[in-house]
């Protein structure tokens, strides 16, 4: 339902005096645009939705800008053919794509809105790109756009909004606020797409300086009485644009506002073929590079150098980094779940758990592997890994049936009750809930998350959700047993076992994406005597 403004909002509004200065972009008619694809830039005015045909109304420029005739913000087809197809805004998505996930969002959010009031006329959609972090002066962080944006919008710069205004899909304004061209900038950090670019390149109605945001918005509030603002204040991605819709609600406190982050992540939740396509790239690169780290991998080899090994892997197989800081943890440091130093030597007979995957143009996998570092599985080491393999095995054959994560969850730990049970860790006559409530101490983690764009992708989306066709998830089962534990038998202590694939679900069972990364016990062994021997 839609929210009252925030009384910290009113007080700041009080404040707040305007700044009413006037768009003045001047606006050229759609025709001109359409005769950009005579030079060969691709424009589809017929947009394919997933239940009917909309027609897409063509954007606005300033001006008569070719998209060929020079450098743009982002990488395109005319300038990295290497990476894109003709047609693609981004690398392995066309630009109709993005159009289409516009058009159903409004329509999302304009069907949630008649619910509950049928009087209201209009919608101000506004999402922010994120903007340069920066780690010490002059010298950023790597930029990773906001996922939200890009999804929506597919441009990859930093301080932009895309503002989205009107009623249903097909009856809306889209519009882009970016940064202006400047010759001193574009020196030192590359090139920009400008306000001149941005409606063709993007597909978009029309586009503005960011610095117009406040004066945009302002005229929008003067014509329109009766709207939503559909902004995400509780997570603002980008301070500039947080500041002004704050103040722009201060001072207009009948107004209503939701965030339209539900409906977002409601569209991203289910993959279209072009992101299919993309993350099971994304799941063969990681795949091969940890294939490539377990057979690297030795007595006294340290973790920082099984870390490097992946990441090399990695990006010298197409993928732009790792998706996130990945787990390299030796010995008993596999109890922490989320062990990130990564400095320790891992010494004879001890096993790496390597928690790793990479982001490919845009999309992430996630992996799991846990293996010996000399080669061989000890008896304790193969016990519990047997165990976390055969539930992961089972789990993901449960994805069939279409049960919703917490569903995988609690399955396993019925699972990991049974197999810890017949391994003497747990009592023989314990029943069948008090083995499923001690598995939780042994795997406190849950057993699976949604994936896409980003690794814990579409948080908003509840765990209870029955999983349908289209969804990618991961299946993570795993025992960790701490050398303080008192149930465990001492020969188990100080080992941890995680196992990771991600699964796409589809309409006849679920489809196992990394499944070249070895997991079976004789592979990983084969795998690392055979490496070991070319090595002699």
């Amino acid at each position: 339902m839609f929210q009252a403004i925030p009384l910290c909002v009113l007080a700041i509004g009080i404040q707040r005096w305007y700044k009413m200065l006037p768009v003045v972009r001047q606006i050229i008619s759609s025709s001109l645009l359409r005769s950009v694809s005579s030079i060969g830039f691709f424009w589809n005015t017929n947009c394919a939705c997933s239940t009917k045909t909309t027609t897409i109304k063509a954007p606005k420029a300033s001006g008569q800008w070719q998209v060929k005739a020079q450098k743009q913000g982002q990488p395109t087809h005319a300038t990295h053919p290497h990476l894109m197809q003709e047609g693609e805004l981004l690398p392995g998505v066309r630009l109709d794509e993005f159009q289409e996930r516009r058009f159903r969002l409004m329509e999302g959010i304009h069907k949630h809105a008649s619910k509950h009031d049928n009087n209201l006329k209009q919608h101000l959609v506004v999402i922010p790109s994120a903007t340069k972090v920066y780690m010490t002066q002059k010298i950023p962080y790597v930029f990773r756009q906001n996922t939200d944006f890009l999804y929506l919008s597919g441009c990859l710069e930093p301080d932009s909004a895309l503002v989205l205004t009107g009623m249903r899909g097909d009856d809306h304004l889209s519009t882009l606020f970016v940064r202006e061209r400047d010759t001193h900038s574009e020196l030192w950090d590359g090139p920009r797409t400008g306000v001149e670019g941005a409606p063709a390149l993007f597909g978009l109605d029309q586009a503005y300086a960011l610095t117009d945001l406040e004066s945009f918005i302002a005229s929008f509030m003067r014509s329109h009485r009766n709207f939503i603002l559909w902004y995400d204040f509780m997570n603002p991605a980008q301070p500039d644009v947080h500041r002004i819709l704050r103040e722009f609600l201060g001072d207009t406190w009948n107004k209503m506002w939701e965030s339209p982050k539900p409906f977002i992540h409601r569209l991203r939740l289910h993959k279209s073929t072009a992101e299919v396509a993309l993350m099971k790239a994304s799941c063969k690169i990681a795949s091969d590079a940890i294939n490539a780290t377990i057979a690297s991998s030795y007595p006294g080899i340290t973790e920082h150098q099984l870390f490097a090994r992946v990441d090399y892997e990695c990006r010298m197989t197409g993928a732009e980094y790792l998706a996130y800081p990945p787990v390299v943890a030796g010995g008993d440091r596999a109890n922490i779940i989320h062990y990130i130093n990564n400095n320790q030597v891992v010494s004879e007979g001890e096993m790496v758990l390597m928690d790793a995957g990479c982001e490919y143009h845009g999309y992430s996998s996630d992996i799991t592997r846990t293996w010996p570092v000399d080669g061989r599985f000890s008896q304790p080491q193969r016990d519990l890994y047997e165990a976390v393999l055969s539930v992961q095995t089972e789990l993901i054959r449960m994805c069939a049936t279409l049960p919703s994560l917490d569903n995988l969850f609690h399955a396993m730990c019925t699972l990991l009750g049974q197999h810890l049970q017949e391994l003497g860790v747990l009592s023989s006559r314990a029943t069948e809930e008090e083995l499923s409530r001690a598995a939780y101490s042994f795997c406190p983690h849950h057993v699976s998350h949604y994936l896409g764009m980003d690794v814990h992708d579409t948080a908003l989306i509840p765990r209870s959700v029955p999983l349908e066709p289209g969804m990618v998830i991961t299946i993570e089962p795993g025992i960790y047993v701490s050398p303080r534990n008192k149930l465990a038998p001492s020969k188990y202590h100080g080992l941890g076992v995680r196992i990771e694939d991600d699964v796409l679900i589809t309409a006849s069972g679920p489809d196992v994406l990394t499944v070249r990364c070895l997991k079976q016990i004789s592979d990983i062994e084969t795998l690392m005597s055979d490496a070991h021997s070319m090595d002699l």
